[in-house]
């Protein structure tokens, strides 16, 4: 089933494609925040050069500054006019919104100071922000221009407005160390913010992908109560297909080919009222059975379409004892589709990879219930040992990168095993990875459930 679902997935996912509407990727910065951040940024440089040269009395030049202010406010209300608020601009069109506000910035530096501005570590922003919503490429560039500028006013700029019988010049290796400062800033920013907003994407991205998988898998766990509804009101009018036939033969004592086509037609009508009967009865005995299960049996039923001569799948129960030395009840479990699919996906994955077994070993205590699937292939590598449970990490080859490998099932996106976690951690359980002891080798896989979540109390082993 995994592969089945990973080859699926890889034609859901692509570098353009969706899933259901939610699949994440770059598309740009909303409008939305690019004019109010640009607001922000207005709103503040207006208040510090007023500040600076009317609330303290420096001397700058103050209309050259107001002009490029202006001019970022002029900006924003043409983009407020033309454009939707809530629209989403191509990359390309914001990396241009924030290249004009590093050369804003830098214009307004350039009057006042330079790099002696205090404020001159705002050039971290707009890389940051495009660290958070571009492509790391385009990101890249706009750092390379953000540094580019800093490196330009460390050198030309105006005097930073001071008291005018107080020369104010800082000494050249402090205004190194803050072009350094601000360099290591930049480039900092743009690596950690856009290796962060990548890691959510792609979790956003895995978790739309099995949301798809585990609709897919409760749709087709609804096939069976589709069918009894069906035979129920089929029912009916094939009866009245077969009493009109039987009328209308009695009552024209057709002969020939026409009472052999009406004893037909007879035939087969009672035949449909067979089939849909049987349906109709494993309709109503699935409504009682498929609610509960033990958890032998789930792993049984799990196991049995993957048995092959190649790769035997061997079952070790292990119940725990109570105080009188007499083995516990085994747990009766609610039949969950999300842990019989990830169950599966764990269990073929341990087939594909194992050279002739895989053991299965389920034990309880009163407190917890556990199942470990164990192989005895190659085991895990450890170089993607500490990343397996995230999204698109896999010791598979990839899909399009080896297309024997691809034919054969064994081609994987790294999505089978995250699925499979989330899945199982959500219905309570911890899952714990690790390799067989030396001199063995293989993969084992340990899940863990708190007895109390899982288990069916109401349920008793007559259900099933």
């Amino acid at each position: 089933m995994s592969s089945t679902v990973s080859s699926v997935l890889a034609g859901a996912i692509g570098p353009k494609s969706r899933i259901a509407g939610t699949f994440f990727t770059h598309e740009g910065l909303r409008l939305r925040t690019s004019v109010r951040l640009r607001w922000l940024a207005v709103a503040g440089q207006a208040f510090a050069v007023l500040w600076v040269y009317l609330g303290m009395g420096f001397v700058l030049p103050v209309w050259l500054c107001t002009i490029f202010i202006a001019l970022s406010a002029w900006v924003n209300i043409s983009l407020s006019l033309s454009w939707s608020v809530t629209a989403r601009l191509h990359e390309r069109y914001s990396s241009l919104l924030l290249a004009y506000d590093i050369f804003q910035l830098a214009a307004l530096l350039y009057l006042t100071g330079g790099l002696s501005n205090p404020f001159a570590f705002l050039f971290i922003v707009p890389v940051t922000v495009s660290a958070a919503t571009l492509p790391l490429p385009r990101t890249v560039l706009l750092a390379g221009l953000a540094v580019v500028i800093t490196t330009f006013l460390a050198v030309f700029h105006l005097p930073l407005p001071w008291h005018p019988d107080e020369p104010f010049a800082l000494p050249s290796l402090y205004k190194t160390g803050l072009w350094a400062a601000l360099v290591c800033g930049i480039i900092f920013s743009t690596l950690y913010v856009n290796r962060v907003a990548s890691e959510a994407r792609d979790m956003a991205n895995a978790l739309a992908a099995t949301e798809v998988a585990l609709a897919h898998e409760q749709q087709l766990s609804a096939l069976d109560g589709l069918a009894a509804a069906a035979a129920h009101e089929l029912g009916t009018p094939l009866a009245t297909i077969v009493l009109v036939a039987k009328e209308l033969k009695r009552e024209l004592r057709l002969d020939g080919h026409h009472g052999e086509d009406l004893d037909l037609l007879v035939s087969q009508s009672e035949r449909c009222r067979e089939i849909l009967s049987r349906l109709s009865q494993r309709g109503n005995q699935s409504d009682a059975m498929m609610q509960t299960v033990r958890m032998t049996a789930l792993a049984e039923e799990i196991a049995g379409p993957l048995n092959s001569p190649d790769v035997a799948i061997l079952f070790d129960v292990q119940p725990k004892s109570d105080r009188s030395g007499n083995p516990l009840t085994e747990p009766v479990l609610m039949r969950n589709t999300a842990i019989k699919y990830a169950l599966v996906n764990l269990m073929e994955n341990a087939v594909d990879f194992a050279k002739t077994r895989v053991t299965v070993r389920i034990s309880w205590s009163l407190e917890q219930i556990s199942l470990t699937i164990s192989d005895d292939g190659t085991g895990f590598s450890q170089a993607v040992m500490d990343r397996l449970g995230d999204p698109y990490v896999t010791t598979r080859s990839r899909f399009g990168e080896d297309e024997r490998i691809r034919r054969e099932g064994h081609g994987g996106m790294g999505l089978g095993f995250f699925i499979a976690k989330t899945l199982l951690e959500r219905s309570g359980a911890q899952v714990n990875l690790a390799n067989r002891a030396l001199p063995e080798t293989g993969a084992v896989v340990r899940i863990v459930w708190p007895r109390e979540i899982v288990e069916m109390e109401q349920a008793k082993p007559a259900d099933l």
